[in-house]
C-alpha cells in the first residue's frame, strides 16, 4: 500500500518529537534561569537565594537571576512560579511559610502548595533561639515553664508579625509546655528585639539574636532545631532543655512548577546538592545561622507534607488567621 505523501510527512514529524524533547532537555539550560524570591531584598531568604544562584550560575554556565516578588506573606511570588511554564527556567526559593504554614493561615491561596510545585531540594534550615531578657528569673527552659505556670498572666513574647515561624515557634511552645503567654506582634523582628532588650516583653524566638546573646544583653535558653547550632554551640536544643519532641525551624527550598520534566528536576537537584555540600558554602551558611541541607526531591516533598501537618495543628490550636 502506498502511503500518501502528506501522511508520510506527518509520521516523520511525530517520530522526531520525542527525540527533539530529549535533546531539548539534555541541552538545559540554554538560556538564563529566573529564581523568584517571594520576599524583599536583604532578608535571609534573599541572601540564601543570591548565594545559591551565583554558585548555580557558575555550574550550569548560564545566568541565574534573582527576582524579588514580595507581598501577601510570600504568596505573590509563589503564585508567579506556580503559574509559570514548567520548563525549568522559573524556579522558586520557597519557605516554610509559602510551602507549609500559609496553607492553614490563609483561607484561600492563589496556588496549591503541594500540587502546583515540583520540589527540587531543601536548601537550608535556620533555627530560632529562645531568648529572655536577663531580668527574667528563669535561667533554663524548665524554670521558664515553671515560672509561666506559676504566673499565668505575666509572660509575653514578641514576634516579627502574625503567622511567621517566629510567632508560631512561640505558639508551639505554649501548646507543648502548657503555659500561657501573650503574643505581641511587631512590624518586623528589629522592633521586637528592641522591646525585648528594654524589658517591654519577656521573651522571643528569633534567629538574629546571637550577637545579643554573646554580648550578654539577652539570655539564650535553647535553640529550636533538632541539633545544636554552630553559632551558639553551648546552647542546648529544646529537647535537651526538657521539652522533647519540640522542633521549629525556618527553612528554605527550591521548587519548580508542577509538570517540570524529571530530567530537568534531576539535573537541578544534582547541581544544587553539590553546591550545598561544598565546604565554603556550608561555612558561609553557618555564618548566617543556617544549616545547609541538600536532599532529594522525594525527601523534600515528604518534608513539606510533614511540616504542613505540624503547622496546621499549631495554627488551629492557636486560632491564628492572616485573613
Amino acid at each position: 500500500m502506498k502511503i500518501p505523501p502528506c501522511l508520510l510527512r506527518a509520521m516523520v514529524v511525530f517520530a522526531a518529537l520525542p527525540l527533539a524533547a530529549v535533546q531539548a532537555h539534555a541541552a538545559y539550560p540554554d538560556r538564563p534561569i529566573r529564581l523568584v524570591v517571594p520576599y524583599t531584598p536583604g532578608g535571609v531568604t534573599d541572601l540564601l537565594a543570591r548565594a545559591v544562584a551565583k554558585a548555580l550560575s557558575e555550574r550550569v554556565q548560564q545566568s541565574v537571576i534573582v527576582d524579588n516578588r514580595a507581598g501577601a506573606g510570600g504568596n505573590i511570588g509563589a503564585e508567579v512560579v506556580a503559574k509559570s511554564p514548567a520548563d525549568g527556567y522559573t524556579l522558586l526559593m520557597g519557605s516554610a511559610a509559602t510551602q507549609a504554614i500559609n496553607a492553614s493561615l490563609y483561607k484561600r491561596l492563589p496556588y496549591d502548595h503541594i500540587k502546583d510545585f515540583a520540589p527540587i531540594t531543601l536548601v537550608a534550615e535556620v533555627p530560632n533561639i529562645l531568648v529572655v531578657n536577663p531580668l527574667m528569673p528563669a535561667r533554663n527552659v524548665s524554670e521558664l515553664i515553671a515560672y509561666g505556670k506559676a504566673n499565668p498572666d505575666k509572660l509575653s513574647f514578641g514576634s516579627s508579625g502574625t503567622g511567621g515561624t517566629i510567632h508560631l515557634s512561640g505558639e508551639l511552645f505554649k501548646s507543648m509546655a502548657g503555659v500561657k503567654m501573650l503574643h505581641v506582634p511587631y512590624k518586623g523582628s528589629a522592633p521586637a528585639v528592641s522591646d525585648l532588650l528594654a524589658g517591654q516583653i519577656n521573651l522571643m524566638f528569633d534567629s538574629s539574636v546571637a550577637p545579643y546573646v554573646k554580648s550578654g544583653k539577652l539570655r539564650a535558653l535553647a535553640v529550636t532545631s533538632a541539633k545544636r547550632s554552630p553559632v551558639l554551640p553551648d546552647v542546648p536544643t529544646m529537647a535537651e532543655a526538657g521539652l522533647p519532641g519540640y522542633e521549629a525551624t525556618a527553612w528554605f527550598g527550591i521548587l519548580a512548577p508542577a509538570g517540570t520534566p524529571p530530567s530537568i528536576v534531576d539535573k537541578l537537584n544534582k547541581n544544587l546538592v553539590a553546591i550545598l555540600r561544598d565546604a565554603e558554602m556550608r561555612k558561609w551558611m553557618q555564618s548566617q545561622g543556617a544549616d545547609a541541607i541538600g536532599d532529594t526531591p522525594s525527601e523534600f516533598a515528604a518534608y513539606i507534607k510533614t511540616e504542613t501537618a505540624k503547622w496546621a495543628r499549631v495554627v488551629k490550636e492557636a486560632g491564628v488567621s492572616a485573613d
